[in-house]
Parts: C-alpha cells; structure tokens; sequence
C-alpha cells in the first residue's frame, strides 16, 4: 500500500497537534518528524528526506502558503497536504490550485488524513 520509508513531517505552531499526528501516522505506516515553525523545518536537515508534508496554513512568522513557495523557489518538489482551523472555501481552493494535494480543516478524520497521504505518496 505505502512505502515504509515514507519520512512525513509535520509543519504545525499547535503543540497537541505535533504530538498527536506522529502517533497516528505510525498506525498508518509512516516515520515522522515534527516541526513548530516553517524556519525551524527549512533549517532542518530532514528537509531532504520529506517525502510529504502537513502544514499548517497560519502560523507565527512564516504562514504555510509562504513556506510552500519557498520550497518551489528552492525547487523541492514535496507533496504538501496543508490543515487549518479557518474554514474558508476560497483560501483551500487556491491552496489546492498552487500545488497542494490537500486542505483538510481542523478536526479532521484519521480517513480524510489517509486518503490525502495516499495521493500525495501514491504508489511506486
């Protein structure tokens, strides 16, 4: 189904939410490594090992859309499925139109964060 090596990083400034994707994302199958800001994941050596990210949309400093377009500009080419606690239908489409595999508003289920993992990471 997935590739055990799959390295997914968590890009969130919420703390119970980097303590808690780790967690399921094992169930599912995946490593992880957590980040509380976008400066703290680009200064991170597993930049070059992420084969997918979850982003949060709004963090202090530099927001996800912002760090999106950094690893573009840098040419990383990393799957990104954003979450956000906003439920506004504009900002997720034009997510979706810059290059996301996903936006899954906060809760969301442990399904929708399967399926957009699976489209970001589809089999080799």
């Amino acid at each position: 189904m997935m590739n055990p090596h799959s390295l997914v990083a968590i890009v969130d400034d919420d703390e119970s939410i980097r303590e808690s994707l780790p967690d399921l994302l094992r169930e599912f199958g995946f490593a992880s490594l957590t980040f509380a800001s976008a400066e703290e994941f680009l200064a991170s050596d597993g930049i070059s090992r992420t084969s997918c990210l979850i982003l949060d949309v709004v963090m202090p400093g530099m927001h996800g859309p912002e760090l999106q377009q950094e690893l573009k500009r840098r040419k990383l080419e990393i799957p990104i499925v954003f979450i956000t606690a906003r439920r506004d239908a504009t900002i997720q489409s034009r997510l979706i139109e810059q290059g996301a595999v996903a936006c899954l508003t906060k809760p969301f289920s442990d399904t929708a964060l399967l399926e957009a993992l699976n489209s970001a990471l589809p089999e080799q």
